[in-house]
């Protein structure tokens, strides 16, 4: 994890927030959801028309380049609901969408994963809903 500070749009907290309430009992101690909730609390909060178009928010697709290895890697950030892995789209729940979110275009970052630490740079954003106008995703 890192100590850099991150965005995130007032309407991504009120889901994310939400999100992490509605889960069942038993999964409200998970790590998966104490990380993100660690990350919602460092956060600044924007509003959806201020944050900056080179920050990745939820629905954001990403070019994220592992630093180990030197590959590219595309995916969406998505609700737990909409993920589909095989389509690139990873959940805020998964390790690197809760270690993707609000960290902009140049940013390095490195996150726990199952198979070990991985250090990833946001290398662009491909498409970003609040810079197209698209509020209510």
């Amino acid at each position: 994890m890192s100590k850099k500070a991150i965005q995130i749009t007032e309407a991504d907290l009120q889901r994310l927030e939400k999100l992490i309430e509605e889960a069942p009992a038993d999964y409200r101690e998970s790590d998966y959801l104490i990380r993100l909730q660690k990350e919602l609390d460092r956060a600044e909060v924007v509003s959806s028309q201020a944050v900056s178009q080179a920050v990745v928010t939820m629905n954001s697709t990403v070019v994220l380049q592992d630093l180990e290895t030197g590959e590219d890697e595309t995916y969406t950030l998505v609700f737990p609901e909409n993920a589909d892995i095989a389509r690139g789209k990873i959940s805020i729940l998964a390790p690197i969408g809760t270690a993707m979110l609000g960290y902009e275009v140049g940013d390095t970052f490195e996150w726990k994963v199952p198979a070990g630490k991985r250090r990833l740079k946001v290398i662009r954003i491909l498409y970003q809903p609040e810079a197209a106008g698209d509020y209510h995703l």
